[in-house]
């Protein structure tokens, strides 16, 4: 009996993905990490020590986004095989799975703010809260500076969630934000922050201002132009990109930025990949670039792609 009972507790002790989820979201130093029960193997990685499987895998894929420190920008794309997020009439239901959702919602929890701009809040209407796991909601973030997003979308109506909308100076929306009952300014949870020119909206000054403003850890969601942006002027220190294996042939586009003439030139970033259900998980550390090195059996020097189809 006493064997018995043994093993009962000894299973009880495994900590579970819930739990252990719960910690993680409370993980911002080395010493918090220590205090959620983590402990650093030979091999220098942090692990529970009892842990179920699922457990493991949340601690192995978001604990480098934890220790990441109080000021960090990252981006999150799912995309097709051949690199479209949307059909050519912007249907994006749903390019990935279900688990590449959950892992969505559970950046969202890890970070202070989540950034769309106009086009992805007109065109999906998104809500851009933490509902697929725990966690609180970060601030929404809306990058308008024509002022062209309709004030009926949910980011600035559903009261779920604080919405920051950033306009131009020069846009409607500033003459008519609050104007009238139906003004935005009168929404409670959404302020407007007015930017005095379009280089107020440069990446790297859109994340400056936000941390100005106590949001220092950034999720750029949406969409590819806005990803992009972020990622061209290299204000991204991390890119998630999830790749499903279905073909759309035609659509909105995920990545596109001027890129160089030699593919030695091209950006290759330390990545890791994890597989959400039938989906590839790519996560692309854009501290640590690395150009101008050939991969193995790749040609040296430079020369031009042959009976390829442009």
């Amino acid at each position: 009996m006493t064997g018995r009972r043994g093993a009962v507790e000894s299973r009880a002790t495994v900590l579970g993905a819930a739990e252990a989820w719960e910690r993680l979201l409370r993980v911002r130093s080395e010493a918090d990490a220590a205090s959620a029960g983590l402990l650093r193997g030979a091999d220098g990685r942090l692990r529970w020590r009892d842990a179920s499987p699922a457990a493991a895998v949340l601690a192995d894929r978001y604990l480098p986004l934890c220790l990441a420190g109080p000021r960090t920008t990252f981006a999150q794309l799912g995309q097709s095989l051949d690199g479209f997020i949307a059909t050519r009439k912007g249907d994006a239901d749903y390019v990935t799975g279900a688990q590449d959702r959950e892992h969505l919602h559970r950046l969202r929890a890890l970070a202070d703010a989540v950034v769309v701009g106009a086009g992805t809040a007109v065109a999906d209407d998104p809500r851009l809260t933490v509902r697929a796991c725990a966690g609180q909601h970060p601030v929404r973030v809306v990058l308008d500076p024509h002022g062209r997003v309709p004030l009926r979308r949910r980011v600035f109506t559903d009261g779920e969630a604080p919405t920051l909308w950033v306009v131009g100076a020069d846009s409607a929306a500033v003459a008519g934000a609050g104007a009238g009952a139906g003004g935005v300014e009168n929404v409670e949870g959404v302020d407007v922050l007015t930017l005095p020119d379009s280089a107020a909206f440069a990446p790297r000054r859109l994340v400056h201002e936000l941390a100005r403003r106590g949001l220092g850890r950034v999720l750029v969601e949406g969409g590819g132009v806005t990803v992009s942006r972020f990622l061209h002027a290299g204000a991204l220190d991390r890119l998630y990109v999830t790749v499903a294996p279905v073909l759309i042939g035609d659509g909105v586009p995920g990545i596109g930025f001027p890129g160089p003439d030699l593919m030695r030139d091209a950006l290759r970033p330390a990545v890791r990949r994890a597989a959400l259900g039938e989906d590839t998980l790519f996560e692309l550390d854009l501290r640590t670039p690395h150009s101008g090195d050939p991969l193995d059996g790749e040609h040296p020097e430079p020369r031009q792609a042959r009976d390829e189809g442009q």
